[in-house]
């Protein structure tokens, strides 16, 4: 496999490099796209019907069935070449941030360290009736109760995530912002739809950062970025750092 010397280039003389990943890099990993999902029983439901806070508020059960599927399927997998390239990455870049959509912690479980998980994670909780109590992990594959509680008010418990019509953490977003100063940012395995996060590889390339997209298909991106390479992000990655690494 070739890659064009310019981003090899880069990313070996680059100081700070900042990675954006999506769905497509835990796909090898046997973890479906939010969309995929849908599968089964969960068929008849689209994503949106249940990834809300006005869903949750009229079938907080329903909502937490579905999150407890898949939580199951997530518990199966273990990071893939795509995952564990990237921790290698961090360990040689004078300064490394991953940015992730993913909800899944394979980036977590691969050890990646400075990462700033923009959706949250499938792993964590946090109570829905706000009542202070910070947000929680619980690794409990089945949960031991369902819906879960709040281990504080013993009110009702929500997933960690971000749902749609909310906003993302103003911590993580503004970190993510502040990332995109950098000598290099790629995209990796995301579809350049879900904004804001699809807005950073914009302001990377506004501040002068190199650009590049590594994905399965053509996004919105593709003709944006310096530099667009299409393939399965767990052959990609792993190629890549064998040609940077010393």
């Amino acid at each position: 496999m070739t890659f064009p010397p310019e981003l090899l280039r880069c990313l070996v003389a680059a100081q700070r490099v900042t990675v954006l990943t999506g769905a497509g890099v835990s796909a090898e990993s046997g973890v479906p796209t939010f969309r995929d999902a849908q599968t089964g029983l969960w068929a008849k439901f689209k994503p949106e019907e249940l990834a809300t806070p006005t869903a949750f508020r009229r079938e907080p059960r329903l909502v937490w069935e579905w999150y407890a599927w898949r939580r199951q399927l997530v518990a199966k997998a273990n990071p893939n070449p795509a995952h564990l390239a990237l921790v290698e990455w961090e360990k040689r870049a004078s300064s490394f941030t991953l940015i992730t959509q993913n909800v899944d912690d394979l980036h977590v479980q691969a050890g990646t360290e400075n990462l700033l998980r923009v959706h949250g994670s499938l792993w964590e909780l946090s109570c829905w009736q706000a009542c202070g109590a910070s947000t929680w992990r619980d690794e409990s594959v089945p949960l031991q109760t369902l819906p879960p509680s709040c281990p504080a008010c013993r009110g009702l418990a929500r997933p960690g995530v971000v749902w749609f019509g909310e906003s993302l953490p103003t911590r993580e977003l503004e970190a993510a912002a502040a990332a995109c100063d950098c000598d290099v940012f790629l995209t990796v395995g995301t579809s350049a739809l879900v904004y804001p996060a699809a807005g950073l590889v914009h302001e990377a390339k506004r501040r002068g950062a190199f650009t590049a997209e590594l994905n399965l298909e053509v996004t919105p991106a593709s003709a944006e970025v310096d530099l667009a390479i299409h393939g399965p992000a767990d052959e990609l990655l792993p190629n890549i750092s064998r040609r940077i690494t010393p």
